[in-house]
């Protein structure tokens, strides 16, 4: 049921270490002076002060990366992290990266997105392949699904850009925020390839096979405030006024919040009953004013049959896992490890 905001007195406040405080105030003030009235992004400002992080062919932290352009003009390209492990080791799963940021923000090569890669690639271990799509408010919905899914294609014909030991027929999907939100759904078109053909004509994948899918705080919304919206009113990062920019730089020109985009499990969404949706983990945080939708995300998925997993970090706000000190995250890592691990053992 939705709240009034005078319903709510205390707002409670998550205890955040000092580091990963000064790093919230810096990106929420950075993010929001980019912020046009009018719906634009200073991308001056925001390509000067998001630090980068560079591929490396030599190990870092025991992770080679390297990056692959499939179309320079859309800057479409991915990062490669392949884990220093023995031959001996067999096959390792591919895991498929898109990160967040209101699909307006940030890169894989955004420093703290090359980290939370190389942690998932050296501690599953498993190839990470971060995905680079085209950001809104210049490109706008269904852009960065079709970037999600033009990338799967081209990795699917072109296998040969990953190490020898990558095995793409053990593929999760995986996004934080923004990105997990993009997860789901290039999730829900490469089910609708296994029965007809895709927006492009083609009718599937040929050596790619979905296995899971890691959501990580999914941005979801809706036209409705959640009890959590209105109680963590303010929140860094995620804020009802950041968000509802997002949303508005993000959906079709004229469209509301209850758009199957944002509202995946409200009154538009798809009917995913007949769908080949891989399993999922799910990740929410106590203190993050989306957890309402991701939790109905959760519901949902257990309601169309599918196989969900609810992970929860009471303690915790939204996109925690990029400060590595935190027990949280490193517990969050070891938890999409497990997951990974029990499906490759079915």
């Amino acid at each position: 049921m939705a709240l009034s905001k005078g319903s709510e007195t205390a707002k409670p406040k998550p205890v955040i270490p000092w580091k990963a405080r000064i790093s919230i105030s810096f990106i929420s003030t950075i993010t929001d002076a980019a912020r046009r009235s009018n719906g634009t992004i200073n991308r001056c400002l925001t390509n000067l002060l998001d630090l980068k992080a560079h591929a490396s062919s030599s190990p870092v932290n025991g992770v080679t990366s390297k990056d692959v352009t499939i179309d320079a003009e859309n800057k479409l390209w991915f990062r490669v992290f392949a884990p220093a492990v023995s031959p001996a080791a067999g096959t390792l799963p591919v895991v498929v990266y898109f990160h967040g940021g209101g699909f307006a923000f940030l890169s894989p090569d955004s420093l703290g997105y090359d980290g939370v890669c190389r942690r998932i690639c050296r501690h599953v271990p498993a190839v990470v392949v971060s995905v680079n799509y085209r950001l809104t408010p210049e490109h706008r919905y269904p852009s960065q699904y079709d970037d999600g899914e033009l990338f799967l294609h081209f990795l699917d014909e072109n296998c040969m850009v990953l190490p020898e030991n990558a095995d793409v027929s053990k593929c999760f999907l995986a996004g934080d925020s923004a990105g997990a939100n993009l997860a789901h759904n290039v999730a829900v078109r490469v089910g609708k390839m296994g029965i007809g053909e895709n927006r492009d004509g083609n009718s599937g994948l040929r050596r790619i096979r979905v296995v899971g899918l890691v959501a990580i705080q999914p941005f979801f919304g809706g036209e409705e405030r959640t009890e959590a919206e209105v109680r963590f009113e303010g929140a860094p990062l995620v804020s009802t006024e950041r968000s509802d920019w997002m949303w508005k730089a993000f959906l079709p020109e004229g469209s509301d919040r209850d758009h199957r985009a944002c509202n995946v499990s409200g009154p538009n969404s798809e009917d995913l009953s007949g769908l080949d949706y891989p399993d999922s983990v799910v990740v929410v945080g106590g203190f993050d004013p989306l957890q309402d939708w991701q939790r109905r995300y959760y519901e949902w998925l257990i309601k169309s049959g599918k196989k969900a997993q609810l992970v929860e970090y009471p303690k915790m706000f939204h996109a925690f896992y990029i400060f590595p000190d935190l027990a949280e995250s490193s517990q969050m890592i070891t938890q999409i490890k497990d997951f990974i691990n029990k499906k490759l053992a079915e």
